[in-house]
């Protein structure tokens, strides 16, 4: 059966099915927002349904849960659930430390709340998001609706002293700004290449009109990455090298469509 997928679209395909290995009846799990993770969720609500597994969730985003519970996946409030045992997501980035850019649809500060209340944090993605230096892709910064326009320049001023190129684009939709689930603004900061992330981040973190920032460091326990051929890799945190593991396409072609069309 011939299928009717982009390469990357099929390498994030293959990243979420290699996540089921990592999920076991009874767990708690948090269910991170994008299109990778949106296979994810198709892929939790296929075996639910057919191989009787169990799980409590809660999600990241508004858009998550309005896919998850279309497709019969209850999803309950993270405070009602508590210590999560794992957390599953996507990145847009992440470099050989396993430090990411995330955020690209809106939902950074809900996914950092969730995924540091888990225990593990495994991140689905394919080849193209993995870089050498963080800062290639945008660096989502989630700001107050209040004095915001003073918000974006005091991080313009924090940038001076920072190792990055930098402009800051408000994000927009239809002429307007982008407004998160919790009623922020998106300032995306297009920096090239950030030489210390971790003092990027505590710097904007010390602006009092910031919310939270994109980078997610030291957060992650094993990320997988998924391409067209079949083949899975997973990288875990403290690792050297990656393991693989190959499925055969052509074996999977029927199942993945019927995936695709949930």
């Amino acid at each position: 059966m011939a299928l009717d997928l982009s390469p990357p679209e099929l390498g994030k395909f293959i990243s979420a099915y290699k996540a089921l290995d990592f999920i076991e009846s009874g767990m708690k799990l948090g269910l991170g927002t994008g299109s990778t993770a949106a296979w994810l969720v198709k892929l939790l609500a296929y075996e639910i349904n057919n191989n009787g597994l169990v799980i409590s969730a809660c999600a990241t985003s508004s858009e998550t849960t309005k896919l998850a519970e279309s497709l019969g996946i209850k999803i309950s409030q993270l405070d009602e659930l508590g210590q999560l045992d794992l957390a599953i997501d996507g990145a847009d980035e992440f470099d050989q430390n396993l430090n990411l850019i995330k955020g690209g649809g809106a939902a950074l500060l809900q996914e950092k709340i969730v995924e540091t209340a888990a225990d593990k944090l495994v991140i689905i993605t394919d080849a193209s998001k993995q870089v050498n230096d963080l800062g290639a892709f945008d660096l989502p910064v989630e700001v107050v609706k209040f004095g915001w326009e003073t918000t974006k320049r005091l991080i313009k001023n924090v940038l001076i002293d920072q190792d990055v190129d930098c402009r800051i684009v408000t994000r927009r939709k239809n002429a307007s700004p982008v407004i998160t689930d919790e009623n922020h603004y998106i300032l995306d900061l297009k920096l090239n290449r950030i030489g210390n992330p971790e003092k990027l981040s505590q710097s904007l973190l010390n602006i009092a009109g910031v919310v939270e920032t994109g980078l997610f460091l030291n957060m992650t326990d094993s990320i997988i990455m998924g391409d067209a051929t079949g083949l899975a890799r997973v990288k875990s945190n403290g690792a050297s090298k990656w393991d693989d593991t190959n499925y055969d396409i052509k074996e999977l072609s029927e199942f993945i469509t019927n995936i695709k069309n949930i």
